[in-house]
């Protein structure tokens, strides 16, 4: 499982014209990739990091702050270009299998106490951000 994690002032996503999910004080953007292998163990592991890693300002985390977060589904953080000039997505998991291990992700955040707002998963998404710092963590578990 892979995320990235920005610093946000805020944040909101957009499905269609539509907002599906949005930030309007300060917290973290999650892009949330999921490899096949994925499980339980990578859920709860990513929710407790994503809680409680201490990037908001002051040394703060989002549990310290109550800082509501965004997560948004994001395959194409496995994507490997090192070889050609397209892409292949062969290590981000399908989504009858990423989208659950997505859910379980968001989930495991709410049952520690987070405000979480999603993105759509499998969508189209129009994502937009103002970056506080700006500020970017990659998790890899």
């Amino acid at each position: 499982m892979r995320a990235v994690l920005q610093r946000v002032s805020s944040a909101s996503v957009t499905v269609d014209g539509s907002t599906a999910g949005a930030l309007g004080s300060p917290g973290l953007l999650v892009y949330l990739g999921v490899t096949h292998s994925d499980g339980p163990a990578e859920v709860e592991w990513m929710a407790r990091k994503i809680w409680t890693l201490r990037i908001l300002p002051d040394e703060r985390s989002a549990s310290d702050i109550d800082a509501p977060i965004l997560v948004v589904s994001q395959f194409t953080l496995y994507g490997e270009a090192r070889k050609g000039r397209r892409p292949t997505w062969e290590a981000a998991a399908p989504s009858p299998v990423s989208e659950p291990v997505y859910d379980a992700v968001c989930d495991a955040l709410a049952g520690l106490g987070a405000h979480v707002e999603r993105g759509v998963f499998g969508a189209h998404m129009q994502v937009s951000a103002v970056n506080d710092g700006p500020f970017t963590v990659l998790l890899d578990r």
